[in-house]
């Protein structure tokens, strides 16, 4: 957020178009690679599941230590970054991340779920980190003209990453089947040993070739010379740190502020949810009867629509009004969770995937119209916005316990209310 308070200058020695060609290619893998990892979640949790016998609350923990990590860490990023500039907020993320990446290991092996909520945790206080860091210098490695598509374009790479990851990760985490309660307590010391052993390393490889990847690209960051920022106040920023004559009035005030933060909340909530949930929905006899290995690179239909929905929906929000496009998409969503609900077989098996190509437009624009006519209390209404991505860790929870209480199918009406009240912010809770 305090990047966009300041105007900000490239050196001349390194502002030519070639010196930095390099330096935004290498960013936009970061993109890539925290989306990727985001994704993975989806895989692992019906394997951690399985492994440990878990409900579907207490599954659902890991998406809790996952988001609560933004909503803990975001403003210290952000501060950090401010004191170590873009290029060590990035390496600091990395490292933190490939930490958190090799907690994976000693998880597996002991076989502890604590210690893989810790992990979870950890990965994602270096992602936030990274996000803190990266999003605002993809916006000044070149022209101000250019910095929305910039901008766009990483961030299509980052949907990339989403889409990838589910079948990747079923090819690896999923492979394996996981034995019943029953089972195991058939086996002898021996087959329990190789099987535990088998298990652990399921999940170990890729987390550790993860870890090794953002090692790299800490050590790639470290020597790559990346353009120097010089930052200096304009008028209008230096107003607005330093004006205390509304001190009586902070962004909290502005209504559709407000409402915008609880969009946020109920989208990503209600994004993260179904997510965390298909792999299991789709392996339900009535719906899809899949393998969790099977089901899980049709996950990848779920993110990949939202990666096409991005590209679409720049197009559209060029003729039709972000609100109206808001609204529909929605109203969309709502009526395929419905769908989900109340049909089975085939129609709630593409329904629920479907669903992902209407999330898409979401997040960018509730930010855009919560955002509009803050003035000077900008900065503030954006941490605000931020913090509320906190609805990644607590919505998927409720549906947990839904699951748990009433069935998995029935469970998700909790996302379909989240689409009711986006409906309703796209119809009149963005006015001003």
């Amino acid at each position: 957020m305090r990047p966009q308070q300041r105007s900000v200058e490239i050196s001349h020695n390194l502002a030519d178009k070639n010196s930095y060609i390099g330096s935004l290619t290498v960013l936009t893998s970061l993109f890539f690679i925290w989306g990727f990892i985001t994704a993975l979640n989806d895989i692992l949790i019906p394997h951690l599941k399985a492994v440990f016998t878990l409900n579907y609350t207490q599954a659902m923990l890991v998406q809790f230590c996952f988001f609560i990590a933004y909503f803990v860490f975001s403003v210290p990023s952000g501060y950090l970054v401010d004191k170590i500039d873009y290029k060590g907020g990035i390496i600091s993320g990395l490292l933190v991340a490939g930490l958190g990446c090799l907690l994976f290991y000693p998880a597996a092996g002991l076989h502890s779920y604590l210690l893989f909520l810790t992990a979870f945790f950890v990965l994602a206080a270096g992602i936030c980190l990274l996000q803190v860091a990266a999003n605002p210098y993809v916006t000044i490695l070149g022209s101000s003209e250019t910095a929305s598509s910039r901008l766009t374009m990483t961030q299509a790479f980052n949907s990339l990453g989403t889409t990838l990851a589910p079948y990747l990760g079923s090819l690896f985490i999923l492979s394996t089947a996981v034995k019943s309660a029953e089972e195991i307590q058939a086996l002898n010391v021996e087959e329990l040993s190789a099987y535990e052993t088998t298990q652990a390393l399921v999940v170990q490889t890729p987390y550790l070739l993860l870890a090794t990847l953002l090692c790299v690209l800490a050590v790639v960051f470290v020597i790559l010379k990346l353009p120097k920022v010089q930052e200096t106040e304009t008028a209008s920023s230096k107003s607005i740190i330093v004006d205390v004559s509304d001190l009586h009035e902070s962004a909290w005030s502005y209504k559709h502020l407000v409402l915008g933060a609880l969009g946020i909340f109920f989208y990503v909530g209600s994004e993260v949810s179904i997510g965390s949930f298909l792999i299991s929905f789709l392996g339900e006899t009535s719906i899809g009867n899949l393998t969790e290995q099977d089901a899980g690179r049709y996950v990848s239909f779920y993110w990949g629509g939202a990666m096409l929905g991005r590209f679409a929906g720049a197009l559209i929000m060029q003729k039709i009004k972000p609100q109206n496009t808001l609204l529909f998409n929605a109203l969309m969503a709502m009526t395929l969770v419905l769908l989900v609900i109340f049909s089975s077989g085939f129609i709630a098996m593409w329904a629920i995937l479907a669903i992902g190509l209407f999330n898409s437009i979401m997040f960018p624009t509730i930010f855009s119209l919560a955002v509009a006519g803050l003035g000077k209390h900008t900065g503030q209404g954006s941490g605000i916005l931020c913090a509320a991505i906190v609805g990644g860790a607590v919505l998927p929870v409720i549906q947990g316990f839904c699951a748990d209480s009433i069935g998995i199918q029935f469970a998700f009406f909790v996302p379909a209310l989240g689409y009711l009240y986006i409906s309703f912010y796209g119809w009149k809770g963005y006015k001003q």
